[in-house]
């Protein structure tokens, strides 16, 4: 970034001055080239998906908390008024006032002012289905980790890939720019041949319309790679305004094998795995006994409010006690659940056998390609060479009149599809590095 030193002797100038200065500042910020692992840190930080997975990380380790309060004790405070328009009756047997045997009489008791205030403890003491629920919890945050770690993985994945895929648009955007330059050079020289008599309109045409093709290639690279970059800045967190540039130098660094680390795909079928176990405990648990400790302390407040005996009385009132529950009998639905978390066990564990499988193919595929692609490089490479030898050759061999216009097109055309070629292996390589990475579970390492 290049350094502005401004000497102000009219202080209004000030403000303009110091706006240029950093929209200097800006634009030379801006236009500034992002490696890959710049393209990757920023990612980290501003992509929406990540975001999202963060917060479920988040969300996961509130819940495991409200498990764990569970076992801790509950204290609340309840107050209660009521005004009885009509006071409650009770059917008392007139054999207690000498009346009849076996027949009652209607009366009502009470005071039309009730009034209680409370405060209610309870605490667990034995519930294997909060344990269960806590240790659920635990490992559903362990899911959302591995879940979290995941996103990452996939969201360095396609910046890597957005990002090699850019580069090689901007070498073929290079080979394409430096041909058209050659067949600049000569469309100007046929030219001067034609006004020397030593060329025809059709020798003209012929690079002309070599041209114009180049020209239409141009343009369609120029908006895939526009497009591209615009897909790079989405998935990096970006404004599509922002301008984002890669570097342009694709560097073929041969890279050893990797080892195996264990994939992130398997290590959450793990994880959902021990869950489908914790709550298949959680139901086992369900059809054993609880015990709680509760109790009560407040006042009870009864009035009258007529005449001749007119009161407000309160009293105090509390009491502690211990809960038992235990379950009997309910249609036998837990057992109907305890078989189908069986089931999803069981499928659970045929997932994994199959992740492992695919895992150990992908591997297998990855190393092959790899291998291949590293030779294809190699060889491409030399091709390449050949045809701008073959090009040079000929345009001096062109320029001397010992060859023919067809034949420098056609080395030409040969230089620019050896071009394509090593390109095109130079990708393969890459990605073939990038799927082995994934597949032995080190894409996040650099």
């Amino acid at each position: 970034m290049k350094k502005i030193s401004v000497i102000m002797l009219v202080s209004i100038h000030k403000p303009i001055l110091f706006l240029l200065l950093l929209l200097l500042i800006g634009s030379s910020a801006k236009s500034q080239i992002m490696t890959l692992q710049q393209c990757i840190d920023t990612a980290l930080i501003h992509n929406k998906n990540l975001m999202i997975s963060r917060n479920q990380l988040e969300l996961s380790r509130e819940k495991e908390l409200e498990a764990v309060a569970g076992w801790y004790p509950k204290l609340n405070a309840n107050a209660d008024y009521r005004y009885f328009i009509e006071l409650p009756y009770q059917l008392m047997p007139m054999s207690v006032f000498g009346g009849e045997e076996g027949k009652f009489k209607e009366a009502q008791f009470g005071v039309p002012h009730n009034m209680n205030a409370a405060l209610q403890f309870s605490m667990p003491l034995y519930q294997p289905r909060l344990n269960s629920a806590v240790r659920s919890a635990r490992i559903g945050n362990e899911i959302s980790g591995l879940q979290y770690r995941k996103t990452i993985e996939q969201v360095v994945m396609e910046v890597t890939g957005l990002y090699y895929n850019a580069q090689v648009l901007q070498s073929q955007l290079a080979f394409v720019k430096n041909n058209l330059g050659n067949n600049a050079k000569l469309l100007a020289n046929m030219q001067l041949l034609k006004e020397q008599l030593m060329a025809t309109g059709t020798d003209i045409n012929k690079v002309s319309l070599q041209m114009e093709k180049l020209n239409t290639e141009l343009t369609q690279l120029q908006s895939y790679y526009q497009q591209l970059l615009n897909k790079l800045k989405f998935t990096m967190g970006l404004s599509l305004d922002q301008t984002v540039q890669v570097n342009d130098s694709i560097t073929f660094d041969p890279k050893d094998d990797y080892t195996l680390s264990p994939a992130t795909d398997l290590e959450l079928s793990k994880a959902q795995g021990k869950l489908l176990s914790s709550e298949m405990n959680t139901l086992q648990s369900s059809n054993k006994p609880s015990l709680s400790l509760y109790g009560s302390y407040g006042i009870a407040g009864m009035g009258f409010d007529k005449s001749p005996n007119a009161f407000l009385n309160f009293y105090r009132t509390g009491f502690a006690g211990l809960q038992l529950t235990v379950p009997l009998f309910n249609g036998n639905i837990t057992n109907r659940k305890i078989k189908q978390k069986s089931l999803e066990l069981q499928n659970n564990s045929l997932q994994q056998n199959l992740l492992e499988e695919r895992i150990q193919l992908e591997v297998i595929n990855a190393r092959n390609q790899k291998t291949v692609a590293q030779h294809s490089v190699q060889t491409t490479r030399s091709q390449t060479r050949l045809a701008q030898s073959i090009y040079d050759q000929t345009l001096l061999q062109q320029k001397q009149g010992l060859a023919s216009l067809t034949d420098l097109l056609l080395a030409d055309n040969n230089l620019q599809e050896a071009q394509q070629k090593h390109l095109a292996a130079m990708v393969d390589y890459l990605k073939a590095d990038l799927d082995l990475k994934m597949a032995t579970g080190n894409i996040l390492n650099k």
